[in-house]
């Protein structure tokens, strides 16, 4: 599995490839969440200006006000992506709105969402259905980074051996109960967890899908005594710890990539601030959170 890097153009690569605590609170107003992105949706949606609450349509002017617009899944999000967004605003003085959306409508509301977003994040493959569509400027699309699934426990537990597919799996069936996010939701991350949870490997195994939220979060309300998620996603709580990424020849991670959408008001701005994602600077921050950079 890789990436196949082709030659630069106006500073960003095109690729080609195969295979691919809880939310940080931020009192600057420079980077601005859009935590439900019908907000910021046209009446053709369904959402007539009429129908929104004044705090829907205050997001939904902050969106279209703003100097950069950034569509992400809460993958990124979680690693670090306000923070950095607000670094850049306090260095150029160009305000970012954030939108997370979740997996299974990224891709939708990538093309519907209106004002479209500038800066687009997805996981390699839905990026590539996207770019296939016309939905990504040429010479924009390029690797993110990577993020891992991995086993968490609660704050204080032993931190078991599972440095092989063997050692984890006996470390899964010593839990009561394993948490996880629901298969039935269809989202990326559950999906790859339950593929893993099928093997054979893993018979026996006691892991029931959060009914709210993700594994991690349950583990946080006191569901279970163990969890898989995002390594990302591990990591903001303190009420839970990370044990490690799962063993590699699990081939569990999530291959993020970047591109400037095709429908960009501020083309120009939006490879700027992709430049920036892509700095050592800016991976300072990335790999603390969980997000692995490709160099």
């Amino acid at each position: 599995m890789g990436y196949k890097m082709m030659t630069y153009k106006n500073g960003l690569s095109e690729l080609k490839g195969t295979n691919m605590r809880r939310s940080y609170p931020y009192a600057l107003a420079v980077t601005l969440l859009l935590a439900v992105f019908l907000a910021a949706q046209t009446p053709a949606r369904g959402q007539g200006q009429g129908a929104q609450s004044p705090e829907a349509q205050e997001r939904a002017t902050q969106w279209a006000a703003a100097d950069i617009r950034v569509l992400t899944p809460g993958v990124v999000y979680s690693s670090g992506l306000p923070d950095l967004a607000a670094a850049y605003t306090k260095e150029t003085g160009k305000k970012i709105a954030i939108t997370r959306v979740g997996m299974g409508s990224i891709v939708e509301t990538a093309t519907t969402i209106n004002p479209p977003p500038d800066v687009i994040m997805l996981p390699f493959q839905l990026m590539t259905t996207l770019s296939l569509d016309g939905g990504v400027a040429p010479g924009t699309f390029i690797p993110l980074g990577r993020t891992r699934m991995g086993l968490a426990v609660r704050a204080g537990a032993p931190h078991p051996d599972i440095s092989t597919v063997e050692k984890f799996a006996a470390a899964l069936r010593s839990a009561k109960a394993v948490m996880r996010s629901n298969p039935a939701s269809r989202t990326m991350v559950a999906l790859m967890i339950d593929n893993v949870l099928k093997r054979p490997e893993f018979a026996g195994v006691n892991a029931p899908p959060s009914t709210r939220g993700e594994g991690g979060q349950a583990l946080v309300r006191g569901e279970g005594d163990m969890a898989i998620q995002t390594i990302c996603q591990i990591l903001p709580y303190k009420e839970i710890e990370l044990v490690g990424p799962l063993p590699a020849e699990l081939e569990v991670w999530i291959d993020m990539t970047t591109a400037v959408s095709a429908k960009a008001q501020h083309p120009g701005d939006a490879r700027a601030f992709i430049q920036y994602l892509l700095g050592p600077e800016a991976d300072k921050v990335w790999k603390p959170r969980g997000l692995e950079r490709f160099f």
